[in-house]
């Protein structure tokens, strides 16, 4: 249960940075590996920050071993600047990731999704988050984690858009709707992740919906 070793993609984004800051203080992990396309902001002794490129994978895929992968990718559309550089970001990155380091052992996944996820949606981004689910379930992992967290309250890395409404799910809420919907601070879900991340699993794939992530 001890001295474990944890994998890391998106760890520049919100809830990634709370991961690594949180995994540093767990004592369950020895060794933080991190890939990211740009440098640390800080140093640590368990941390071994790996800048790279995710379009030349095939260069440092051999470098994904250890015992579990936390894929945190994420973005919009506006940030993005079109479907296709959203795909890459959201779907293809992941995907290509999480299939390397299956193949190279290692036996965790813990992917971190979207509330409406299905490949079947209409709606483009709710279907391709859907897809890397429906991809992911299929390789060779012992186990993986699913989690489809509601709004996500990011903190200091919350746009204009999303505080407004962060705010109005704040105000439905005190009136007692959608409470499983109620926006979820990034250092919860982080906190919630790791907490799963070495435990015993009683099923290959288990996806945890609003509702579970806040009781777990």
């Amino acid at each position: 249960m001890m001295n474990k070793k944890a994998l890391i993609i998106g760890a520049t984004g919100a809830t990634g940075t709370s991961l690594v800051k949180q995994l540093l203080e767990n004592e369950h992990y020895s060794f933080v590996h991190v890939f990211a396309r740009r440098e640390a902001s800080f140093k640590h002794s368990k941390l071994t920050w790996h800048v790279v490129d995710f379009n030349a994978l095939e260069s440092w895929k051999d470098q994904l071993k250890g015992d579990v992968l936390f894929s945190a990718m994420g973005t919009t559309l506006k940030v993005a600047g079109s479907k296709k550089a959203q795909f890459k970001i959201d779907y293809t990155y992941q995907h290509d990731v999480a299939q390397a380091a299956s193949k190279n052992g290692v036996p965790t996944l813990l992917l971190v999704s979207s509330v409406g996820s299905s490949s079947k949606s209409p709606f483009f981004y709710p279907k391709i988050k859907g897809q890397l689910e429906d991809a992911v379930c299929k390789m060779n992992f012992n186990t993986i984690h699913i989690f489809q967290p509601p709004f996500l309250d990011r903190g200091t890395f919350l746009r204009s858009n999303e505080k407004s409404g962060i705010k109005f799910l704040n105000l439905v809420n005190k009136l007692g709707v959608l409470r499983s919907q109620m926006p979820m601070p990034v250092d919860f879900l982080a906190k919630q992740m790791i907490r799963v991340s070495y435990r015993e699993s009683d099923s290959k794939v288990k996806t945890y919906k609003p509702k579970q992530i806040w009781k777990l």
